[in-house]
Order: structure tokens, then C-alpha cells, then sequence
């Protein structure tokens, strides 16, 4: 499985109005950050890719704005922000290609579910799906720490909303790059 990498501002309690807002809507209180692809909480750094970056990303699908092979790529446009996440990432993952993956920079921080459009979390920005999981299933920063909850939540998205674009979804794995490891 490969491991992607991506750039994202971060979202948090310093952004103010938003966050306020984010929380009063979501009611995600336990919120310390959010930590995730969701486009329009978490927006990629990447806002119009340059001829170069082209030269660096995934090229599939939904993936070519945002996803990178390169780590240093990434890190090379994200220096010197402080307001960039820089994450590590697979997309459905089994549990052993997670446990596989090493890169002591970054922490393990759990799984979000993206719609397969990868633009909206079905855990943060969709209102709730309390037949598929409850808001106190989601961690500090918004994601499922366990694998077999997040794969058990995908199938309930599936099953219980087949109705609604957001629920099918991808599980993505996600790791943070610790401050102070990225230029």
C-alpha cells in the first residue's frame, strides 16, 4: 500500500469565529483540532498546482489536487508555514500495512472517512449518522482510532444511507507530522 502525503491548514480553536462556529454546529466538543482531508474544514495547501507539482502528485482521480508520493516535495512548499498539517496517509488500509508504516516523524492519529469524491468527511462535516456511529466515538482531533471501528462505521454508512453521496466512503489512515519536523 502506498503511503501518500499531503498539506493542510490546520483547524482549531485559534482560528476563532469558524471553530466556534464548526463546534456549535457539529456539537464535536471534545474537538481539540481537527485533523483531517475534509476540503472546506482542512483546504489543501495546494491551491492551483504549478507545472512542477504536477511533476510530484497522484495522478488518479480526485486525488491529483491535493496527494503526493514525494514527502519532501510536500515539505519543500509547506516551509516555513505554521499553519500547515503535514500528513501522512493510505487509503484503506489493512491493519497490518498501518502498523507497517514507521516514519518516526509522524504520529499515528486515526481514520477518517472520505467520500469517494474526497472532499467531505462523513465523520466531521456531514451533521452526524447516528445509525452509523456517535460523536463520542470520534477522538480530540475528529477520526476513529481503531480499525475495526472505522471499518464497521463504513459499512453502517453504506447499509444505513445508501441514499447519501457522503456516506459511501474510503477509510483513509492518518498520521500527523510532529511540530517542529517540517521546515
Amino acid at each position: 500500500m502506498p503511503v501518500m502525503y499531503s498539506a493542510a491548514e490546520r483547524f482549531e480553536p485559534a482560528c476563532g469565529q469558524s471553530w466556534r462556529e464548526f463546534i456549535d454546529w457539529s456539537g464535536l466538543t471534545q474537538l481539540r483540532e481537527v485533523i483531517s482531508l475534509d476540503c472546506s474544514l482542512c483546504p489543501t495547501i495546494f491551491r492551483e498546482l504549478t507545472d512542477e507539482d504536477w511533476r510530484h502528485n497522484v495522478q488518479e482521480d480526485f486525488k491529483a489536487d491535493s496527494l503526493f508520493y514525494d514527502i519532501e516535495y510536500v515539505l519543500g512548499k509547506v516551509a516555513g508555514s505554521d499553519r500547515a498539517n503535514v500528513l501522512a496517509l493510505m487509503q484503506n488500509p489493512t491493519d497490518e500495512e498501518v502498523c507497517e508504516f514507521r516514519d518516526r516523524r509522524f504520529d499515528f492519529r486515526g481514520f477518517d472517512l472520505m467520500d469517494l469524491q474526497m472532499g467531505i468527511s462523513a465523520l466531521l462535516n456531514c451533521g452526524g449518522f447516528p445509525k452509523a456511529f456517535s460523536p463520542a466515538d470520534l477522538s480530540d482531533c475528529g477520526l476513529l482510532t481503531d480499525h475495526a471501528k472505522a471499518s464497521l462505521v463504513q459499512e453502517r454508512l453504506r447499509a444505513e444511507y445508501p441514499d447519501e453521496f457522503h456516506a459511501d466512503c474510503d477509510v483513509w489512515a492518518v498520521w500527523l507530522m510532529m511540530r517542529g519536523e517540517h521546515p
